[in-house]
């Protein structure tokens, strides 16, 4: 018996175990985690510069982290202050217009019956405004309860940005000696190791990059949109759009939606058609288009693998999936190409 060899495989097995129970422990923060390892690489460069001038390490992540701070939530602070103060407008002019509303309603009840095109099809207009009331209360409560768990996930959203902001300041400071680290223990070789760290950090600042482009064309296209069909603020409904734009998960349906219906049951009926319409064929599909194209330009990566890998990242990790799809993506065109490369001979003589 080969007690070296028992020995190993023990040691193996302790360090496989122990391994899935740190993941497990950690788990709840693994999107925390994962996010302050996405600033890190984003502000990296700018932390060198710093750095170059401060000469402390510490001083420089610290004055890195402050910046970091600064562009995060001022943007986040002004879109939020700009959506609570356009909802309350937006909820007194619809109780300003209710005697409007109600005009539209008779209006489309009289146009079914007295329409003769309309009445051959024997519609019930019982049925009809029944499920126009049911739509309308489900729009609100749609629009209620989303608001209400903002509101409600508002403090944990702030713990989890302190505990992100804590991991990113290390990730600042420490990052290249973590991934020294952790090239050193993967088996793979340090050429190939760089290689998927290059990978990753293209994949990340290409999925941003392409997310906030795609999320400002849809504000644009949002905002001049809303000034066309008369809706109040356009400016500052296309930024908010811009905002809901970049999270997947809401998207700018969150916007033009009760625009459009407001637009309807104030009785400017063409106005809420052409906004419901453009909002679902082209406001809404573009970013099913263009991010694709702009992301895979940067990877050098097929349009239709990263659309995939985004609606994909989405479904399995939620809003981090945006960025998450198209970093498994690229690591999986990398480990392909690092195959290819280490057999090259022998897929040749093949």
């Amino acid at each position: 018996m080969d007690f070296n060899k028992i020995r190993g495989y023990l040691f193996i097995l302790i360090l496989g175990l122990v391994s899935v129970m740190f993941f497990y422990t950690v788990k709840p923060f693994l999107y925390t985690i994962f996010w302050a390892a996405v600033l890190a690489t984003i502000f990296h460069p700018l932390y060198q510069r710093i750095n170059k001038r401060l000469k402390s390490e510490n001083l420089s992540a610290i004055a890195t982290l402050a910046l970091a701070t600064i562009i995060i939530l001022v943007p986040l602070s002004t879109i939020g202050t700009l959506v609570v103060g356009e909802a309350i407008d937006g909820y007194t002019a619809l109780n300003n217009h209710q005697g409007q509303i109600s005009e539209t309603l008779a209006s489309i009840n009289n146009f079914l019956h007295t329409n003769r095109y309309v009445t051959r099809f024997n519609i019930n207009d019982a049925v009809i405004s029944q499920r126009l009331d049911d739509f309308s209360r489900n729009a609100v409560t749609f629009i209620y309860e989303t608001a209400k768990a903002f509101t409600q996930n508002s403090l944990e959203f702030i713990g989890l940005f302190i505990l992100m902001l804590y991991t990113l300041f290390y990730f600042i400071r420490d990052g290249e000696s973590l991934l020294n680290k952790a090239t050193y223990l993967f088996p793979i070789g340090d050429r190939y190791e760089h290689l998927l760290y290059k990978k990753f950090k293209s994949a990340t600042n290409a999925s941003i990059k392409g997310t906030i482009a795609v999320s400002a064309i849809q504000g644009i296209l949002g905002g001049i949109l809303f000034a066309i069909t008369g809706v109040p603020s356009p400016l500052i409904w296309g930024i908010i759009m811009a905002a809901f734009a970049v999270i997947p998960v809401t998207g700018t349906f969150i916007v033009w939606l009760p625009a459009g219906l407001f637009m309807l049951y104030a009785g400017h009926i063409w106005q809420g058609i052409v906004i419901l319409v453009v909002g679902t064929v082209l406001i809404s599909t573009i970013d099913n288009v263009l991010r694709p194209i702009l992301v895979g330009k940067d990877l050098k990566m097929h349009p239709v693998i990263v659309l995939f890998s985004t609606l994909g990242g989405i479904l399995l990790f939620g809003i981090s999936g945006f960025v998450i799809g198209p970093i498994i993506a690229a690591l999986f065109q990398s480990f392909w190409e690092i195959y290819e490369d280490y057999y090259h001979n022998e897929l040749e003589q093949k």
